[in-house]
């Protein structure tokens, strides 16, 4: 088995390079996830949170975006305000958990990683973001 490796190693060296990077990149991320200060969670686990512990809700999605549907009481906030650290209309919530919400749920996880190093405390990520939500048939406020 080791001599097949070592020879598929050897005829294919950048196919071997990029299975190995992949490999590499699997576990960075797997790593990074485990020790991050960000979680993300099921809509199920926001639902319990919105409606419990009165968790807020932050849409980075654009305007025109949040306006065809967005969760209900949820704050309209662009991805660029909180790269610039600029989100004073959110300072009131720092000591509740905080719910980010993107259209996919990718986009959400570098700003969460913002706003928790500004200092709010509990930040979540909403997994699948709104797709997931409105895939589910979940309630959508539409306008404002």
């Amino acid at each position: 088995m080791l001599q097949e490796i070592t020879q598929f190693i050897s005829q294919h060296p950048i196919l071997s390079i990029a299975w190995i990077a992949l490999f590499i990149m699997l576990i960075t991320s797997i790593f990074k996830s485990f020790f991050s200060n960000i979680k993300e969670i099921t809509r199920a686990e926001a639902i319990r949170l919105i409606n419990k512990e009165n968790a807020a809700v932050v849409d980075i999605r654009a305007p025109e975006d949040y306006r065809r549907g967005h969760i209900l009481g949820a704050i309209n906030l662009a991805a660029k305000e909180i790269k610039n650290n600029n989100f004073q209309q959110s300072k009131q919530h720092k000591m509740r958990s905080i719910i980010v919400v993107c259209a996919t749920g990718t986009t959400a996880i570098s700003l969460a990683k913002n706003l928790n190093k500004a200092g709010f405390e509990s930040v979540l990520v909403l997994k699948e973001g709104i797709s997931g939500w409105s895939g589910e048939n979940l309630p959508l406020v539409r306008g404002k």
